[in-house]
């Protein structure tokens, strides 16, 4: 069972989230991608980062792993599509401009991580854009059975497939400084 299945621990989270978003992130995100291209969330939780995406003039559809997750958003009226995907294997035939997380992907193994954005890359055409927020170092550690893989400009590098390439990247302060890290991915020619 996934760390997110389980209603409890979607409270916990929403709890601890209270307050965060990522409308920087979006901003940057903005700065890639023309108004109107279709962007997939993937972990979308709660739907904040949706409607952040909508209003930033593009059309997204939410993901997440996470059945809770789905359905508190659908019952709570949801305005986008979204998928129950997997954010490694990404079974989905849908095609999008560009690809988001904010802090999802550092729930993954290196393994998965690299397997990833090799998948995210098949999902956009060339010159179509990923943007992810992760959390900075090196480390790798579990808190109350939650994964968390933190990476650097090194790891990432190491992850890229041949098709991607890093265009931008920043650390940024979420809750220490500069304890996060966003980059820009583009698929190559």
């Amino acid at each position: 069972m996934s760390f997110f299945d389980d209603e409890a621990n979607v409270d916990q989270y929403l709890q601890m989230a209270e307050g965060y978003d990522g409308a920087a992130l979006v901003e940057v995100l903005g700065r890639h991608l023309q108004p109107g291209a279709s962007v997939l969330e993937l972990g979308m939780g709660p739907g904040k980062d949706l409607a952040l995406l909508s209003d930033a003039g593009f059309e997204p559809t939410g993901s997440d792993a996470s059945e809770v997750f789905v359905r508190r958003y659908m019952d709570g009226g949801g305005a986008h599509p979204v998928l129950l995907l997997d954010a490694v294997t990404l079974d989905t035939d849908e095609r999008f401009h560009a690809i988001y997380s904010n802090k999802v992907l550092q729930h993954l193994t290196r393994a998965d991580f690299r397997a990833s954005l090799s998948r995210q890359a098949e999902l956009i055409p060339t010159g179509g854009v990923m943007l992810h927020s992760l959390w900075y170092g090196t480390a790798d550690e579990e808190h109350g059975g939650l994964r968390f893989t933190q990476h650097d400009e090194a790891s990432i590098r190491t992850s890229l497939p041949d098709s991607l390439e890093l265009v931008a990247h920043e650390r940024y302060t979420e809750m220490d400084a500069d304890d996060s890290i966003w980059v820009v991915l583009q698929k190559r020619p």
